[in-house]
C-alpha cells in the first residue's frame, strides 16, 4: 500500500491517504463526518411513506412535503440571477440569502450520506463574480461536507461568441466561458451508509470520475425554456451519486429535466417550482417519459437504509432544469 509522498505524487492504487488527511489544513478547516454510531440512530423513511414523484408548484424554502433525511441526491441548476425571464432583479445578498434557504432545506431532506449537487456559472467581467466561490463558502456554513468541483465543459471553441474584448490587443481582453461547475456536496458522511443497486457502466464510470465532463448543451428552443441543461448532465449525476430506487430531488427544476432523467433511470423524484407554466411542463415531459427498466416496488434501495431505523407560493425562484 502506498502512502502520501513528501516529494513528487505516488501511485493512487490502494493509497493510504490517512497522513495527508490528519494535517492542520484539514483539522481546522473542515466540518466533520459524523460518527457511524450517530448515524445509525438517524430514522430514514422509506419512499413508500410519503409522496414521491411529484411536481410541486410551491417555494423551495419550505419544502413540507418532503420528510427528513429522505433524498438520496438533489441535483439543481439555479436561477443565476442573469435576467432571463424567471429571474428577478434580486442584489448579491439577497440572492445569496434565497441559495442559503434553499440549501438549508435540502440538508434537513437528505439521507445520512446523501449528496447534493449544484451546476452554477460565474457572471460577468466588469467585475467577475466567482458565484462558485460563494457558493462553497455558504454552503459549507450550513454544514454539508464537500466532495468535489466539476468542470462542465459545453463546447470546444465559442464559435458564435465574439465578446473577447479588445481585437487582438492587449489592452482589454476578455476571457469567453466555454465551462460552468458542478459544486458536489455531502451530508454527515462521504460514504453512504447503505447498500444498494448501482447502474452505471464501467466506461461510464471512468468518464465520470474525471473532473471535466464533455457534454453538449441543451437546446432552449426544443425544450421550452430559457436556460435548460442536457438531460446526459442530469443522468450522469444521477447514476454516479444515487442508487436504482433512490429519491432524486430538485429545489428548482425548471422543465423538469433533473426529474425526467431520475424517472428514466428508475428512481424516484421531486421537483419544485414556482411556475404553474414550468410545472405543467415538467408534467407533460414526464408523462413521455418511459424508465429504462422497471422502478423497484416501494424503493427497495433506500428501504435498505432501514437498517438505520425507519420510519405555497412564496419567494423562491424558478431554476433551469
Amino acid at each position: 500500500m502506498t502512502q502520501t509522498s513528501s516529494f513528487g505524487t505516488s501511485k493512487r492504487e490502494s493509497h493510504d491517504s490517512s497522513v495527508f488527511y490528519q494535517r492542520s489544513l484539514y483539522s481546522e478547516l473542515f466540518q466533520s463526518e459524523l460518527p457511524s454510531k450517530e448515524i445509525s440512530q438517524i430514522e430514514v423513511p422509506s419512499p413508500q411513506d410519503w409522496d414521491v414523484n411529484e411536481i410541486y408548484q410551491a417555494s423551495s424554502t419550505h419544502m413540507h412535503k418532503v420528510p427528513n433525511n429522505s433524498v438520496a441526491l438533489a441535483f439543481t441548476s439555479p436561477p443565476y440571477n442573469v435576467g432571463k425571464e424567471y429571474d428577478e432583479d434580486m442584489g448579491l445578498e439577497e440572492y445569496l440569502n434565497l441559495i442559503r434557504d434553499v440549501g438549508k432545506e435540502i440538508y434537513r431532506t437528505l439521507v445520512p450520506g446523501g449528496r447534493y449537487v449544484i451546476n452554477i456559472a460565474n457572471l460577468g467581467r466588469k467585475p467577475y463574480i466567482p458565484l462558485h466561490s460563494l457558493f462553497w463558502e455558504l454552503h459549507m456554513d450550513i454544514g454539508f461536507l464537500p466532495m468535489g468541483e466539476i468542470i462542465w465543459q459545453k463546447g470546444k471553441g465559442a464559435s458564435g461568441s465574439c465578446a473577447w474584448g479588445s481585437w487582438k490587443s492587449a489592452k482589454a481582453p476578455r476571457l469567453r466561458d466555454l465551462h460552468e461547475y458542478l459544486l458536489v456536496f455531502a451530508k454527515q458522511s462521504f460514504s453512504r451508509p447503505d447498500k444498494g443497486e448501482s447502474d452505471i457502466e464501467r466506461d461510464e464510470f471512468m468518464s465520470a470520475t474525471l473532473s471535466i465532463w464533455e457534454i453538449a448543451p441543451e437546446s432552449a428552443k426544443r425544450v421550452g425554456h430559457p436556460a435548460p441543461f442536457p438531460i446526459a448532465l442530469a443522468e450522469r449525476v444521477i447514476r454516479l451519486y444515487s442508487y436504482v430506487g433512490d429519491v432524486v430531488l430538485d429545489p428548482f427544476s425548471g422543465s423538469g429535466t433533473t426529474c425526467v432523467a431520475a424517472k428514466k433511470t428508475g428512481r424516484y423524484y421531486v421537483g419544485y417550482d414556482i411556475s404553474q407554466d414550468y410545472c405543467t411542463l415538467s408534467r407533460e415531459r414526464l408523462l413521455k417519459t418511459e424508465p429504462d427498466s422497471g422502478m423497484p416496488e416501494h424503493g427497495e434501495a433506500l428501504a435498505n437504509l432501514n437498517h438505520l431505523t425507519k420510519s405555497n407560493h412564496s419567494s423562491s425562484r424558478n431554476g433551469h432544469g
